[in-house]
């Protein structure tokens, strides 16, 4: 294995034929199967019982790395694999835990690497849940961080240690091939929701924080360069990252892109100047795999703690590096010391007694996937159409291939989770209705919609994407794309064409749609009577479709991204840029502006019943730059519902240019039919400051702040009132 052992970076893999490739990756697995992996023997070696909190855990690292070896202390920094071993060695990424930094000799446990985030994306067991854009739907936060506990428990149960599925990056674009992992265009949602599932996951294992920073764009990520201004930088694509660092996240993966001129991985001034120094993170940074970082020195003094998943650029070239005097030794302690230390706090987390291969998709586990599903379903239309009444309906047509394909997200990629069944939208319908007479078409030719949905009392045609329209991006040898970006945001003509033809034959048709960000609509949207946005929806997704069809469950989702009209109202998009300028305005922030008609805003989504907001009003105000503001929500309908009430605040003559207003809290609020709540929120003033680029501080203006209260982003969906701290 002489050629094995020289590959020390993948281009030297990826530039060989692609026949040899083959015949290399068959020799590699043949190796690794004759030298398996040796690991300690128990889950924390020398670890093991110890339970410090992080002040003890540090103290205990650095007494530590005084007595390690320089050899020692760089391979705490470096991926347990070669290059050959990482790209060829295994069926399928992240089947088992990927380790880096463990040492047998000295008993030090490995970070122990699993995916996400849609659950554990270890073994074929997880639980699989909705996605992240879905799950922003439902703008639950406690339900988030159950989740969190969730995938906790099952990526220990699967031997690993931390959990890297905590991606905030955000939605700049709905057309980012990615969109499914994140949770939506807005920072305050994306801060809440991520912390929310850290708080869940460190429950168990540490969390790690992705991509940091101003990642979204797919197919150009190795080669992008984004610039923004410093504005832009700390009110819109930073906010949710601190956030997840002020909920204690273990660690913080660097992004692909170069952020002003430098790989994100090299960037002293992400990493160094802001993320540890400014911010006070205590925990450990880590590269993105592959193409994470580009050199050894750079890196390691920019603040790059860990290379994953993979050594191509630390282990003996970091080494080197430090005898050369090219990289001081106590960089290197330091990095090793957060490693240490995170480790060392984290035998000390959990409990034993809950992990094991009994917990993977456990029924308690599968009903919170189910309850996340009915959460997150969005009900963007209805003509008085839905729910169907199992007892009056007797024939429905289920028209399109995706209501049987199950598709619960990005099946080829680094998010892949492999649960052990999934419940498609044919099935969840049928089981949840056997009285009524279901028939299925594929909907491939249009006549045939037509005709047949004339003979049934509802139409319900399941369209939308797949894995092959979106996700994690791939090319084969003839750079026929798979997944990435979508430069479209419509859907292929044959679903457009299902969708016309059901309508034309059948007025109670309902669109079911499956994606992992916004859809175009706008072309079709008068015609059917009710659509659904489902998004993908986890293995118990038909469960909660049929569900919320059938009126078991009354829908309460909303919308996590607008759904723009014209793809004019975008901000500049293209999948193969070397450089992108990001500026102050997407989603309902350009909507705001520029005072775009959309489709569906940001926030939207409808119930079963009506909610009326009245009596908006300062309940409370202190002289510490606190008010409280109350508003009443009544349900007026005929269903119980949950509402979600949204909080959002704007700028009276401010002296700078400011969003027209930024969404600020939100409240999940259950009522009963004909019952009333009143709903609170506080606002701090030091959460409506600007960023000064000339004085590099937060300023708090003395202006009247106009607080907006309502059911979406959507002016005619707010009340409002001015207050003044």
């Amino acid at each position: 294995m002489s050629e094995y052992i020289k590959i020390d970076h993948i281009d030297q893999l990826y530039a060989m034929p692609e026949f040899r490739q083959r015949a290399f990756r068959d020799e590699v697995r043949k190796y690794m199967a004759g030298h398996p992996f040796r690991h300690i023997d128990t889950e924390w070696g020398c670890f093991e019982g110890v339970d410090l909190n992080h002040e003890e855990a540090v103290k205990k690292a650095v007494e530590m790395v005084k007595e390690m070896t320089l050899e020692q202390k760089v391979n705490q920094m470096s991926g347990d694999y070669t290059p050959a071993e990482s790209e060829y060695g295994f069926e399928r990424y992240n089947a088992t835990p990927f380790f880096a930094g463990e040492d047998l000799e000295l008993n030090i446990p490995g970070i122990k690497f699993t995916d996400g985030p849609s659950g554990v994306v270890m073994g074929y067991h997880s639980t699989a849940f909705p996605v992240s854009m879905a799950r922003a739907a439902s703008f639950d936060r406690e339900l988030e961080e159950k989740i969190g506990e969730v995938i906790g428990i099952e990526s220990r149960s699967g031997g690993a240690n931390l959990f890297a599925g905590v991606c905030i990056n955000l939605l700049r674009h709905p057309g980012w091939g990615r969109a499914q992992e994140t949770y939506g265009e807005d920072p305050y949602l994306l801060g809440e929701m991520g912390s929310a599932l850290v708080k869940g996951v460190q429950k168990h294992v540490m969390a790690c924080v992705k991509h940091f920073a101003a990642n979204s764009i797919e197919n150009a990520r190795f080669k992008v360069d984004v610039r923004m201004d410093e504005r832009a930088l700390r009110e819109v694509y930073f906010p949710h990252f601190k956030k997840c660092i002020d909920a204690g996240a273990a660690a913080v993966m660097s992004a692909y892109n170069r952020f002003r001129g430098e790989w994100c991985g090299h960037n002293k001034y992400l990493l160094r100047d802001i993320l540890k120094d400014e911010w006070g993170f205590q925990g450990f940074v880590m590269s993105d795999f592959g193409y994470g970082i580009r050199g050894t020195v750079e890196p390691a003094n920019a603040g790059m703690d860990l290379e994953m998943n993979n050594t191509q650029f630390f282990g003996k070239r970091l080494v080197e590096a430090v005898e050369e005097g090219l990289v001081d030794e106590r960089v290197v302690d330091e990095a090793a010391v957060r490693l240490l230390a995170k480790k060392i706090e984290f035998a000390g987390v959990g409990n034993p007694a809950l992990y094991g291969e009994n917990q993977m998709a456990s029924k308690e586990h599968v009903d919170l996937a189910r309850k996340s599903a009915e959460e997150s379903i969005v009900l963007l239309k209805n003509d008085s159409l839905l729910p169907l009444n199992r007892e009056t309906t007797k024939k429905i047509l289920v028209v399109g291939d995706l209501a049987k394909l199950g598709a619960i997200g990005d099946s080829k990629g680094s998010s892949a989770v492999f649960p052990p069944y999934v419940v498609d939208a044919y099935t969840g319908l049928c089981s949840a209705a056997p009285m009524i007479k279901f028939d299925f078409i594929r909907g491939v030719v249009a006549d045939e919609v037509r005709q047949r949905s004339k003979q049934y009392d509802a139409v319900i045609v399941y369209a939308g994407l797949t894995y092959l329209d979106e996700g994690e991006f791939f090319a084969d040898s003839n750079s026929t794309q798979v997944g990435g970006d979508r430069t479209d945001l419509g859907m292929s003509s044959l679903h457009w064409n299902m969708i016309e033809a059901a309508c034309e034959g059948n007025k109670n048709t309902i669109v079911v749609l499956q994606g992992g960000s916004a859809i175009e609509m706008e072309s079709f949207k008068d015609m059917p009577g009710a659509i659904i946005m489902q998004w993908y929806a986890g293995m118990e997704g038909g469960t909660a479709l049929a569900e919320i069809i059938f009126g078991d469950v009354n829908p309460s989702g909303k919308l996590p991204v607008s759904i723009y009209a014209r793809k004019q109202q975008l901000p500049y998009f293209d999948t193969d840029l070397s450089e992108i300028v990001y500026d102050f305005y997407h989603g309902y922030f350009a909507a705001d502006k520029y005072h775009y008609d959309v489709t569906y805003p940001f926030g939207y989504g409808l119930s079963y019943t009506t909610f009326k907001y009245s009596d908006l009003r300062v309940s409370q105000s202190s002289e510490n730059g606190e008010i409280e503001i109350a508003v009443n929500v009544q349900n007026t309908g005929n269903y119980d519902g949950t509402e979600i009430v949204q909080m959002y605040v704007g700028y009276e003559n401010s002296l700078v240019e400011r969003h027209v207003k930024d969404l600020k809290d939100f409240k999940r609020v259950s009522i009963k039919q004909g019952d009333s709540s009143d709903v609170y929120f506080k606002i701090k003033a030091e959460d409506l400051a600007y960023y000064d680029e000339k004085t590099h501080d937060w300023i708090i203006e003395d202006i009247n702040y106009i607080v907006y209260v309502g059911s979406s982003s959507d002016i005619n969906d707010l009340m409002k009132i001015k207050v003044h701290f």
